[in-house]
């Protein structure tokens, strides 16, 4: 079995912003020379998600929508008060609520590889999810097989 890894590096511009990285994992696809086996797509960091969903605005915001409403911003979590302890809020952001949805949504999806594409339907995207931005980030993309 074949491994080759590459990473995807962006900013992100909002605090929770959708970013669509379906070709660039393509891109990653093609140039592993790997045709059958999967691809592993992972964030490294805890204020991070990965998904597999519809690239649709309306859609888009209701997902933003529902994550806030589920995990608001302005509620009192508890890692803030141990960050500002800490001192290390060094940016006077409150992210408690990021970890949260990062736990939520989680850090890592894993998608068939056949013929050297991804088994994803045309509707579908991989999208790296931003809770915490605006900020640089990396992605890992993991291509396995033969």
């Amino acid at each position: 079995m074949k491994i080759y890894k590459e990473s995807i590096e962006f900013k992100s511009d909002t605090q929770i912003e959708f970013l669509d990285i379906t070709d660039k994992v393509e891109s990653i696809v093609k140039s592993s020379g790997i045709k059958d086996g999967q691809v592993l797509v992972y964030a490294p960091h805890t204020t991070m998600g990965i998904a597999v969903n519809h690239n649709e605005p309306m859609l888009i915001q209701d997902f933003m929508r529902i994550l806030y409403k589920i995990i608001p911003v302005d509620d009192q979590y508890a890692h803030d008060l141990f960050e500002l302890r800490r001192k290390q809020a060094a940016d006077g952001r409150s992210n408690g609520h990021s970890h949260c949805k990062s736990l939520l949504v989680g850090t890592s999806e894993t998608i068939p590889l056949d013929k050297g594409k991804l088994a994803i339907r045309a509707s579908q995207s991989i999208f790296a999810i931003e809770f915490d931005g605006a900020r640089k980030r990396d992605v890992i993309v993991q291509v396995m097989g033969e």
